[in-house]
């Protein structure tokens, strides 16, 4: 097998690539991740006790925005882990997983319901003469505060085009082995697409700017393009807007529907940009029982609104994405989503 020597340097020693069973491993309940779940079931908590604990902290791949169900997803559809799990060979001949406990979990409960695939063994880098627990923690620290940098949006993006558009990957396919959600991922590939045609002919090699990417997936949401059309503007326009930093911050592209449809704002917004235009809009009062309400309240407030609008008004709302009401709403709804995926991720 192949050495792996371990990036936090000599403290911790030399690692070797293996393939272990996987009922020989044993899940960490000093993890600190999920260490304070664990507390409530005593010194000895069982296989049902890591299940509930690990689904309440999330996942521990170092990305915030993965939850065990998409991480389960993705690796049955992979058929097993790329990166290989870190385990702690005892003096005792026992082994411990370090990290990688979410990924040894879902091992075991595939091999446990009899799932097909090979869930008996997994890969692991294993540091042979044991760690102390300082050793162990300098190597969670690396992994979960450190940690590899993700890709950037604009990098993400191209992949996700070049395997869908160029490889002809099907969209259930991608979306199941990058454990996204089929709406964000659609966004991404099309608002590079966008940026591809539109944004870099306008500019040139060495003023692309990728971090613009950002501009170009809001251009996606419902109703920002519809009210390009209808203002007799284009998307070569808008990434002039986009270059010059009309639109900035570039969440401001949000705005354009309503934007647009005012002739001062869109005066203002052609001269000094979104920001200024912005600040002509008119803003829907807040009175001081929804300022005092609590986020659950409101909730549970436009839920019912929702119930109980009339099928005309519904249809009124569908039909014009890029009015103020639709506009609100699926701000309302990008905001949602941000929060309980990341309430989910723990």
């Amino acid at each position: 097998m192949a050495d792996a020597s371990a990036s936090v340097g000599s403290k911790v020693g030399t690692a070797v690539l293996q393939v272990l069973p996987v009922k020989k491993i044993e899940l960490d309940p000093d993890n600190p991740r999920i260490r304070k779940f664990l507390e409530s079931y005593g010194a000895n908590p069982n296989f049902d006790h890591f299940a509930l604990a690990l689904g309440a902290a999330g996942d521990d791949d170092g990305d915030t925005s993965t939850t065990v169900e998409k991480l389960k997803s993705s690796i049955l559809s992979i058929g097993g882990i790329i990166q290989p799990i870190m385990v702690n060979k005892r003096g005792d001949g026992k082994f411990v997983c370090v990290e990688g406990n979410t990924r040894l979990f879902l091992y075991k409960t595939f091999l446990d319901e009899k799932r097909a695939g090979n869930w008996a063994s997994i890969p692991a880098l294993v540091y042979e003469h044991g760690m102390s627990d300082l050793q162990m923690d300098a190597i969670r620290l690396q992994v979960h505060l450190v940690g590899t940098r993700a890709w950037d949006p604009y990098s993400k993006a191209k992949y996700l085009h070049s395997l869908h558009v160029e490889k002809q990957m099907p969209m259930s396919m991608l979306t199941e082995y990058c454990g996204g959600r089929q709406k964000e991922v659609t966004e991404f590939i099309n608002a590079f697409t966008d940026m591809e045609k539109y944004y870099r002919p306008i500019v040139s090699d060495s003023a692309f700017d990728p971090s613009r990417f950002s501009g170009f997936v809001e251009l996606q949401k419902p109703g920002v393009k519809e009210s390009l059309l209808e203002s007799k503007h284009n998307l070569t326009e808008f990434s002039t807007w986009i270059h010059e930093q009309k639109l900035f911050p570039l969440n401001t592209v949000r705005l354009l529907p309503r934007i647009l449809r005012n002739p001062k704002a869109t005066e203002i917004f052609l001269k000094q940009g979104a920001r200024k235009a912005a600040e002509v809009l008119e803003r829907p009062g807040v009175s001081k029982a929804l300022s005092d309400a609590n986020i659950g309240q409101l909730a549970a407030a436009l839920s019912q609104a929702i119930y109980d609008l009339s099928w005309h008004e519904a249809r009124k709302i569908k039909k014009d994405p890029g009015g103020e009401v639709a506009q609100s709403l699926h701000e309302v709804l990008d905001a949602l989503e941000d929060l309980l995926q990341i309430g989910e991720a723990g």
